[in-house]
This record gives C-alpha cells, sequence and structure tokens, in this order.
C-alpha cells in the first residue's frame, strides 16, 4: 500500500512538471518561478535515487525541455542538449568539486580549472556548420530532438552565414543563446511579457520576415559534435569562437578555486542592473576537454557543469527618481522608479519603499544602486542600498511636508495603541478636496467589490476627471454621454454600452454601498457588519447626528478606530453632499438576513477567474446568505475554490496541491440548488 502511495506522488509530479515544461518552452507562459521549478525536479530526482522501481519516460532525468512543436521539422541533435544541475550557495559548490575530485580519483590539493560564463535567460539554439558554412539551426526542443528554425535564425545578423577561419572544424554544432537586449525590449514591451518570451515568440514565427522585425542577438558558448577540432579547453575554444565572427559574453573568466567562483558570482551580481541583457546565473564548466570527457554525464546533464542561479525574486537596479503617490486615505506612498530589471520573469521599472520611516532606515537616495525584491504576488520593493557603489553627490530624499496635489499640511497621526506617531504620513485634506484622494476615492467606489461598474476603469477615472467630466461619484450617474461619443477612442456603441452598466448599477446593496464610499478603516467586513446592524440606509444616514454614532459601539467587530473614522467622514460638508444627491439617485437595499442553516455551511469558499452572468462581489453575497464563508488566501482551510473563464492560474495549481476541491460555476449552481 505504502509503495502505491509513493508510485502515486511521484507519478503525480511528473505530471506536474510536464505542464510547466510545456507552458514554459511551448507556450512562453510559465507557470511557476524558476526556483520552485528547481526545487520540484530536485524532489523527482530524490524520489528516482531513493525508489529505484520509479521511472517515467517524462522524467527530468530522461529529458530536457519540451517537445517540438508541429509547426516546424524535427531534427534529431547528433549530441544531445542537456540542461545543467543548479547550486545555490557555498556548500552547493564545495560538494561539486569534491564529486569531480572523487570521480577523477583526485587528491584535495588537486586545482580545478573552471570556465565561469554568465548564463544569458534566453532562448537555446543549435547552429550547424558544414565546411565553414551555416546550414542547419535548431532549438532545443525536448534536448533529443529540435526545431529546424533555420530560416529564422538566418535574419539574426549576429550569426556568421560563412566562417573564414582557418582552424575552423570541417563540421561542427556551435550552441549560444537567442536574446533580445533591454534597450531593444523597450520599444517592443506592449507585445510581450518578458525579453525571453519575445525572444521565444519571435524564433517560432512561421514567417522568417516577421522574425526578421525583432532585433534577436545570438552569444555562442558551447558546441555539440564537431570534426577535426584542435582545441584542448573550453577558454581556447571561446577565445576561437571570437576569431570566427560569433559574439561571446565579455564577462566570461577562468578561475581556480570555489573561494573565487563565488567573489566573481559576488562581483557579477552587483553589474547586473548595468548589463543592457538578463542573466540569471552563472556556468562553470571544467575548463580541459579531456577532463570532461571522463567525467561524462549523469542522467541528462554533465558532471563536469552546474548552474549557479541568482535569486529569482531579487535583482540589483539603480533608482532612476522617487516619486510620491497618494491614496485614497491620503496616505503618502513613495514609489523608486528604477532603471528596468528582470525579476523571476516579470519586467520591473517600479518598486515601492513603503514610507517615510524607510528611506531614513535604509537612507535610500535618487541614484543608488539597490537591491530589488519582488516575492510571490508581492509588490516590488527596495531591500537595501550599496553603499560602496554611490556616488558623493547624491543627496538625502526629503519627504514632502506639503501634499504634492494639494498643498495641504502632510501628518503623521499618533495611534493611542501602540502610543507611537504612524509611520505613513497622510495628507491632512478631508473628503474630495484633493484632487488625487478625489481620483482614489471614484477609483474606489467603481471598483468590483464595491459599484461594479464594468468597462468603468481606472483609466477612465483619470480621464474623465482630468476633463471634469466627474469631480464626485454622484458625476457618475449623470454623465453628458453626448460629449463622450465625440472622444477618441468613444463610439456609439461603447458609451451604450457605458450607460447600460452605469444604469445597472444604480441598484446596490447597503454594505456594497457604505464600502464604496472608501470610508478610511472600513473594508469590506465593516462594512457588512454595520449594513446587518442598521438594517437600511435611512439609520445609516442618520449617522451624521452625532449621538447616533454611539450605537456602533453595540458591534462586535467595530471599535473607536473605526468609529472615529466614520465620525470625520460624516463632518465633512462634500461628503455629506455626495450621501444627500447619491441617495436621491439610488435605490440602495436593506440588509439581507443570512439564513443560519443554509446550504453551504461550514464551507469556506474562494473566487478566481470571471463567472457567467454574475459579478464577484454578487457571488460572494450569493455564498454567505447560504452560510458560507469566503477566504482570502488558499490553504487547506479552503473547501472549495470557483473556476470561471480565465482563473488565475497559480492558484488552481495551489490548489490541486492541497487537493481542494475545484468547483466550475455550474457545479456550484448545483450545490445551491441554483440554475445557471
Amino acid at each position: 500500500m505504502e509503495l502505491e502511495k509513493i508510485k502515486k506522488k511521484y507519478k503525480k509530479k511528473i505530471k506536474e512538471i510536464l505542464t510547466y515544461n510545456e507552458n514554459y518552452y511551448d507556450k512562453n507562459d510559465p507557470l511557476i518561478s524558476d526556483k520552485k521549478y528547481d526545487i520540484l525536479k530536485k524532489e523527482i530526482f530524490e524520489l528516482e535515487k531513493k525508489y529505484d522501481f520509479l521511472t517515467d519516460e517524462n522524467s527530468p532525468s530522461k529529458i530536457v525541455g519540451f517537445r517540438p512543436s508541429k509547426n516546424f521539422r524535427k531534427i534529431k541533435h547528433k549530441v544531445p542538449m542537456l540542461s545543467l544541475s543548479n547550486a545555490f550557495d557555498e556548500n552547493d559548490l564545495i560538494n561539486f568539486e569534491k564529486r569531480i575530485s572523487n570521480f577523477l580519483d583526485k587528491s584535495n590539493n588537486f586545482k580545478i580549472e573552471y570556465s565561469a560564463e554568465p548564463k544569458i535567460d534566453g532562448i537555446s539554439a543549435s547552429l550547424i556548420y558544414r565546411g565553414g558554412k551555416f546550414e542547419t539551426g535548431l532549438s532545443r526542443g525536448d534536448g533529443k530532438e529540435g526545431e529546424d528554425i533555420t530560416e529564422n535564425l538566418k535574419t539574426i545578423k549576429d550569426i556568421p552565414e560563412k566562417i573564414l577561419g582557418t582552424n575552423f572544424p570541417q563540421e561542427i554544432d556551435i550552441r549560444g543563446e537567442v536574446f533580445i537586449q533591454n534597450s531593444d525590449f523597450k520599444k517592443i514591451s506592449d507585445k510581450f511579457a518578458n525579453p525571453r518570451n519575445a525572444a521565444s515568440g519571435s524564433l517560432r514565427q512561421k514567417n522568417p520576415n516577421e522574425t526578421k522585425k525583432i532585433p534577436l542577438k545570438f552569444i555562442a558558448y558551447t558546441f555539440g559534435h564537431e570534426k577535426n577540432m584542435k582545441i584542448k579547453t573550453q577558454g581556447e575554444y571561446l577565445k576561437n569562437l571570437s576569431k570566427w565572427g560569433f559574439k561571446i559574453n565579455p564577462l566570461n573568466k577562468i578561475i581556480v578555486g570555489v573561494k573565487n567562483l563565488l567573489e566573481n558570482y559576488k562581483n557579477i551580481e552587483q553589474k547586473r542592473d548595468s548589463l543592457d541583457f538578463d542573466i540569471d546565473g552563472i556556468v562553470y564548466k571544467v575548463n580541459n576537454f579531456d577532463l570532461q570527457k571522463r567525467l561524462g554525464n549523469v542522467a541528462n546533464a554533465p558532471r563536469w557543469a552546474i548552474a549557479h542561479k541568482f535569486s529569482a525574486n531579487s535583482g540589483i537596479s539603480q533608482i532612476l527618481n522617487i516619486e510620491i503617490q497618494i491614496g485614497r486615505t491620503g496616505a503618502l506612498t513613495p514609489v523608486a522608479k528604477i532603471k528596468p530589471i528582470n525579476i523571476g520573469g516579470v519586467l520591473v521599472s517600479n518598486a515601492t519603499l513603503h514610507n517615510e520611516e524607510e528611506i531614513i532606515r535604509k537612507d535610500i537616495r535618487i541614484g543608488d544602486s539597490v537591491v530589488v525584491e519582488r516575492a510571490g504576488d508581492v509588490i516590488p520593493h527596495v531591500v537595501s542600498v550599496n553603499i560602496d557603489k554611490r556616488k558623493s553627490d547624491l543627496k538625502k530624499f526629503t519627504f514632502p511636508t506639503k501634499c504634492p496635489s494639494c498643498g495641504s499640511d502632510t501628518i503623521k497621526e499618533f495611534n493611542l495603541i501602540t502610543k507611537k506617531e504612524d509611520a505613513v504620513r497622510r495628507c491632512s485634506s478631508e473628503g474630495y478636496e484633493c484632487e488625487k484622494i478625489s481620483i482614489e476615492k471614484i477609483k474606489h467606489f467603481v471598483s468590483k467589490d464595491a459599484f461594479n461598474i464594468e468597462g468603468f476603469g481606472k483609466k477612465i477615472v483619470e480621464n474623465f476627471r482630468n476633463l471634469n467630466l466627474i469631480k464626485l461619484p454622484q458625476d457618475i450617474f449623470t454623465l453628458d454621454y453626448d460629449k463622450i461619443e465625440k472622444m477618441d477612442g468613444w463610439g456609439s456603441q461603447s458609451v451604450s454600452n457605458l450607460k447600460y452598466s452605469i444604469e445597472l448599477r444604480k441598484n446596490i446593496s447597503l454594505e456594497r454601498f457604505i464600502y464604496a464610499l472608501g470610508i478610511r478603516h472600513i473594508g469590506l467586513e465593516n462594512a457588512k457588519l454595520i449594513s446587518k446592524h442598521l438594517k437600511n440606509k435611512k439609520k445609516f444616514l442618520e449617522l451624521s447626528k452625532v449621538d447616533n454614532l454611539d450605537e456602533l459601539l453595540n458591534i462586535d467587530g467595530i471599535g473607536e478606530t473605526q468609529i472615529k473614522s466614520i465620525k470625520n467622514f460624516f463632518n465633512n460638508s462634500t461628503n455629506l453632499k455626495v450621501l444627500n444627491n447619491l441617495q436621491k439617485i439610488l435605490s440602495i437595499k436593506d440588509a439581507v438576513e443570512f439564513k443560519k442553516n443554509g446550504l453551504l455551511k461550514d464551507k469556506t469558499f474562494m473566487l478566481t477567474g470571471k463567472l457567467e452572468g454574475i459579478s464577484r462581489a454578487e457571488a460572494k453575497s450569493l455564498i454567505e446568505q447560504n452560510s458560507g464563508s469566503i477566504i482570502s488566501n488558499i490553504s487547506k482551510k479552503l473547501d472549495y475554490l470557483i473556476v470561471g473563464k480565465k482563473p488565475t492560474k497559480r492558484k488552481v495549481n495551489t490548489a490541486k496541491e492541497l487537493q481542494i476541491k475545484i468547483l466550475s460555476q455550474v457545479d456550484w449552481f448545483k450545490m445551491l440548488n441554483k440554475r445557471s
């Protein structure tokens, strides 16, 4: 029985890695980070090592990459294009060197010479030359068989069509990486997610003329099969590549000793932000070709080479400027505009600096070289500053004491609980007097959990506000549609759709109406508590009378902080004007009494993707009305993940890993005895 569980676990991991390979190599749409992929691959290797009865033709120990596309002719590699084992720290490198010494039966004093080559994050390609002429170009494919992309590769200027060198082999398979420089990627960044995707997508165009439009580059670094090549070391081979007309990485080095490898690693990591191409690590190869042949391969990776990976979640860049963003509640958030850098497959150009105290604590200045981290779905942030690289003329950043938008004083509120000032500095303006706060409040007003007005996105809010079409929330319901129809990008149909969406949302529940007002400290859950307690809009509007606020003290979950925010909201004349106008325009429904023993009692749900004929807010309300509850993070506490169109792949994959029940919209409606 235990063996069956092990087999099942192994097969599941094989299925997962096959899916990840397909999305990475074939669809240019990676589902997980390099780090998580490497961990999964390592788990498979460990299972196969521990249980010799475990084997699968799709195991990463047998294949590399993914099967070639049907759009191209398939050709077998004479020498397989292998993958590399990974190193992440000093211990991994020490063990790598020990394995080499033990295999060669050398003493600990034996000095191994390495070729250390920065690993470009691009697409591997194999160029076959015969008699000095470029004849065939292949993709990696699954490592054994590649796609014939010769015509596309011929469009790359870095690839010589004819080699005239006297010592050029009679036949050779030169291998390297196709990539796009970051400076070139900026011009086409609206079409691709990152430089690697751009290179991959361009190489796999059916029409070479389309590939020609993309500024692809090629750097050579190794070879597959060869005939009559009289070269003894990797370092010598790289020098000859340059003589033959190929571009090689200018940061390649010959190094002896793990300590020196680590020092070189740190130096290159510091230079990453100044390079015009993305690198994700350094490859170390035993320099001597005779030793390489003796060492050979293990599984589908060479014993004589290893990739020392950089962190998949961080990178080094330079702060070009610091801008202050103003949020819905008046919070001033400093954002670093950085030199664009690829972190975990995403091109990052902004990084949050959190608040004034964070800037002071880390002494962050415009022009600094900084480490930027992006973990999971978290917004990229600046981790630390490299003081050694700071220029002497860089000045300390001064946080504004006046709001950059409206000129009001910026303040730090005193926290009664911590007995300290808040770390966040805020604009002291209340309500809609500050233009930036006004824009953010209206964005919140039309958002999914609030009024959920389809087609009324953030860009439209900003555009309409700049054109004075809206200043306050009630203006949304009295838009000048004739004027909008004459604007660029609008037509009768799009205006008609917008009008329909707005009219549809004139009916709203009390809880969503309260949440939409954007009162500080009143999120959706607090809005539900207040709605449930007050029951109707009349009682909510009567909170403007000071004495009535005391009633909120009776609500479990609503404390002094929330009551103070509500009081401040009702003390503002503009807010009262907004409320008065909205309650005349809208139909605000009374609070719905939730069933105590509904069909979904004690069950937890999460939604991902777009549902048909029902908004997310309405779906959440329907779950709660039937005694179910919504949770925001996938964990073992989640019972059901409801999946609509275009769901978040990460959520679906995590749910599968945790064996959480996945429901379609139809399945969910069946649980409610409801027809879709």
